[in-house]
């Protein structure tokens, strides 16, 4: 593995030119891969694998439900490609665990029963692995259990692979059964399109990944956009220039230059009223914030995430609350504001 230095810390990190496709592909060869799942993840690993010429099927509950309808529409084939749950994992020589946390904890006992010796059970999240005393996943210690968790939804995974670029992700190897275990989860890595993959546990990863989701990714960018929407609401500003100065700069501007040449960059290129308020208000920010992360990491630690995760989707109500709550937040004035103002922008006026 290639040793990259970040900031005075060394990490080794799998690049596409060490362990490329046509390695990858070589690896897999006698692989048959079981997608189980094809919901958020599963779709764009899926494609990505079958375009990168891998051998892939996909598994799905019922045939003719949306699952297998939306599979059917990526081209996968009833019979060939497609099939049941049970025939897609017996069929496998690499399971690729890809349903819902929750799902995964209900589907289980149906899986386990096709996890022959030296087979390889794949996951995309540490959730189940992690926090097998809330899911009861405990997989046979004769297979491979491993990981790739890309850094990035879906729909990113496919539309950068689709484009030529890569999302990174992390891997891990939770249980080496056959000697293989690492070589197999590179590949896959490889495969699915990631523009390079680090080393993780399974414990770090689902510990980052829900601090994320519930921080810096999600939960804190939409709670602090909407506290500076209402405030500037309150103070008297318009809708078009509260969400302008709140989401369409911060998306369409400026995250994509931190994206591509970093924070300093960023600052460096703007106002020099701008630079000054922004370096020093950042750490106002960093410090009252910091409380909170810790808090939500301990949370997600100590399992009390997961316990609300798995109770609340397996709900038989969740799906319609879920639909009020995206509603309410749909319907808000921010967002309401926001919809005017992407017509408004020239690629959607053609």
């Amino acid at each position: 593995m290639a040793k990259i230095n970040f900031g005075g810390v060394e990490e080794t990190v799998v690049t596409r030119e060490e362990f490329p496709l046509e390695k990858a592909r070589e690896v897999l060869k006698d692989e048959t891969i079981a997608v189980i799942g094809y919901g958020v993840q599963g779709p764009s690993q899926a494609m990505n694998m079958r375009d990168n010429g891998v051998k892939v099927i996909i598994g799905q509950r019922m045939e003719g439900d949306d699952g297998w309808e939306k599979a059917v529409k990526d081209g996968w084939v009833g019979g060939e490609t497609l099939f049941s749950i049970e025939s897609a994992c017996e069929k496998a020589t690499i399971i690729m665990y890809l349903l819902s946390d929750a799902g995964q904890k209900v589907q289980w006992e149906n899986i386990k029963k096709y996890l022959t010796k030296g087979k390889a059970l794949y996951f995309s999240h540490g959730f189940s692995i992690v926090y097998k005393d809330q899911t009861g996943v405990i997989p046979p210690r004769d297979i491979d259990v491993i990981l790739a968790a890309p850094k990035g939804s879906g729909l990113s995974v496919r539309r950068n692979f689709l484009e030529g670029r890569g999302i990174n992700s992390s891997f891990a190897v939770f249980q080496d059964a056959t000697g293989r275990a690492e070589d197999r989860v590179k590949a896959v890595g490889i495969a699915i399109g990631s523009g390079f993959l680090f080393p993780t546990t399974f414990e770090k990863e689902v510990l980052s990944d829900l601090t994320g989701e519930r921080g810096v990714l999600m939960g804190a960018i939409a709670g602090i956009m909407e506290a500076q929407y209402n405030l500037l609401r309150s103070k008297g500003h318009s809708p078009s220039e509260a969400f302008n100065e709140t989401v369409e700069e911060a998306t369409q501007s400026l995250y994509p230059l931190i994206g591509e040449n970093g924070m300093d960059w960023m600052f460096s290129n703007c106002s020099s009223t701008a630079q000054r308020g922004a370096l020093d208000w950042r750490h106002k920010f960093r410090k009252a914030v910091e409380p909170v992360f810790k808090e939500l990491y301990e949370s997600v630690k100590n399992g009390t995430e997961t316990k609300i995760t798995l109770k609340a989707n397996s709900d038989s109500n969740y799906s319609e609350k879920l639909r009020e709550e995206l509603k309410e937040i749909r319907e808000s004035e921010m967002w309401q504001a926001g919809k005017q103002i992407r017509l408004l922008r020239p690629e959607n006026k053609k």
